[in-house]
């Protein structure tokens, strides 16, 4: 155990080692040196990172420290890049990132400390039905929301604005992984099949039909794509892993598909993102404001520029493409890192997948399996949708790349989620008791005496019991015989014989009571 411990102890190093050398190149190139204010917070950054790994090696010996590894190393590169673009635009954003980073760390470490038995989120899966249902719809709420980019998605407090949504998509997971626990059964029954495909009963179709309309709620209410595309394909991924029938990924395709197409049909702001999305070279769609395909544009130009192996940090102009430490950072990274380094961070999301993926097999518990594959396949998700919104793959869904874009409500939402599957980890890698060991048959011998004794002690209770209440009736029959049968010296001469037929009818019925309260005292 120790040797793994120090092993992970050296990722985080190594981590830590890469992000320093690659913020000293950088602000070597561009100030000639690092900042005073930047190396303080590095080094406390450190330093959290390492009292994180300290905590979890104490309260989660079992957990797979790996996860928070890549976690650090993904947001090391993404506060490098938004430092990168402060430089360029002087702005103050990255030191920023570093305080939302610090309080993600001690959100992370409480739960490290306090929550030893993830199961106990099951309880309040109806509570958190309710908080991630007002977390989500927060930004209607007059006076407390606020419509950034066209979509309003935003609360803000003073001058700070936080995005509830990053929140609400937890709170829903537990919801989602504890229903579906309890009702797998009946959503797993099988319909009619069409074309080799079974289908579910439509008495079964309930439950993706709210989500579903809760989904286009949030598409139509609050002008987000991303965040309802999200919480709907969280759901469709959980509902096929608690039943392992792929038609409900295929119904649930099939009516956002359908939503989509209306929505596009019917809202602007949709239509553009479509029209942007398939023609993002036209003059007229370029040029067009709101709803252009300049940023798009822009980003593809830069990812373009990077090349190989990227035009090196601080040595790009990743400021031009708006919004680029935020929804664009990706397209960031690869003006200065190139594709190898694009290559290197879908890696590491790769592995932080992985490991989520090994944990929701391990684990023993069904709502641990739903719950961890509903986190890790959000993770997944998001990754992709912004990846492939920046590629033209699929249109732009406005969601951020997680750990990595600059925004404090998204750092400590994703790193909360990092945290729950470190802890479901220890749960999944925690040794099983040998039921064939030396010490369990000791135990086990053990309790099977206690047992007989136990029983041992109740019977003779049950014949003393008895005795007590036989005893009145038996002096009774002592008292009805004459004293001149009790007393020896002053007894009647014996009864004259009888026959055998009269003894049996006289004496056998007092044999019988004798032998019947024998046989209760022994």
């Amino acid at each position: 155990m120790a040797k793994v411990q120090i092993r992970y102890l050296l990722q985080i190093l190594f981590a830590i080692v890469i992000a320093a050398l690659g913020f000293f190149q950088m602000f070597a190139r561009i100030d000639g040196g690092l900042p005073s204010n930047v190396l303080v917070m590095m080094i406390a950054t450190a330093a959290m990172f390492i009292i994180t790994w300290a905590l979890i090696a104490r309260f989660q010996p079992y957990a797979n420290q790996s996860i928070m590894a890549c976690v650090f190393m993904l947001t090391a590169l993404g506060i490098l890049m938004i430092a990168r673009i402060d430089a360029e635009s002087d702005t103050l954003v990255a030191s920023r990132q570093m305080i939302w980073l610090c309080i993600a760390l001690v959100c992370c470490d409480v739960l490290f400390v306090c929550m030893r038995d993830y199961r106990i989120l099951r309880r309040f899966s109806y509570v958190s039905m309710v908080v991630g249902l007002a977390l989500l719809l927060s930004p209607m709420v007059p006076g407390l929301g606020r419509e950034i980019g066209g979509a309003r998605i935003w609360i803000g407090i003073g001058s700070y604005q936080l995005q509830p949504g990053e929140f609400a998509k937890l709170f829903l997971a537990f919801f989602f992984a504890s229903y579906l626990f309890n009702h797998r059964d009946q959503l797993a029954v099988g319909g009619k099949k069409v074309l080799g495909l079974q289908l579910p009963r439509l008495k079964d179709l309930g439950p993706i039909v709210i989500v579903w309309i809760a989904s286009m709620g949030v598409l139509i209410v609050q002008h987000d794509l991303g965040t309802s595309l999200m919480f709907f394909a969280m759901f469709v991924a959980m509902l096929y892993v608690a039943t392992g029938r792929s038609s409900w990924i295929l119904i649930g395709g099939v009516a956002f598909a359908i939503g989509c197409i209306a929505a596009a049909r019917i809202f602007a702001h949709v239509g553009y993102r479509v029209e942007a999305w398939l023609h993002p070279f036209d003059p007229v769609i370029y040029n067009r404001y709101p709803g252009g395909s300049s940023q798009i544009v822009q980003g593809l130009f830069g990812l373009a520029a990077g090349g190989l192996f990227g035009t090196g940090l601080g040595q790009g102009h990743p400021a031009i493409t708006p919004l680029a430490n935020s929804d664009f950072i990706f397209a960031s990274a690869g003006e200065e890192l190139g594709l190898v380094g694009i290559f290197a961070i879908l890696l590491l999301y790769l592995l932080v997948i992985a490991a989520g993926m090994v944990v929701a097999m391990k684990i023993k518990d069904g709502f641990g399996k739903l719950l961890a594959s509903g986190l890790v396949f959000t993770m997944a998700f998001q990754v992709f949708t912004v990846v492939g919104g920046i590629t033209l793959v699929i249109p732009l869904t406005g969601l951020t790349m997680p750990y990595m874009a600059a925004g404090g409500s998204s750092l400590i939402a994703n790193y909360i989620l990092a945290a729950l599957l470190v802890i479901m980890s220890n749960a999944a890698n925690k040794p099983q008791v040998d039921t064939m060991s030396d010490t369990f048959r000791m135990e086990a011998l053990s309790a099977l005496q206690q047992r007989q004794q136990q029983k041992d002690t109740s019977r003779h209770v049950d014949a003393t019991a008895t005795a007590q209440v036989d005893e009145p009736a038996h002096t009774a029959d002592m008292c009805a015989v004459p004293p001149a049968q009790r007393h020896g010296a002053h007894a009647a001469p014996p009864a004259p014989p009888v026959q055998d037929g009269e003894a049996t009818e006289v004496f056998a019925p007092l044999r019988s009571t004798d032998d019947t309260a024998g046989g209760d005292e022994s």
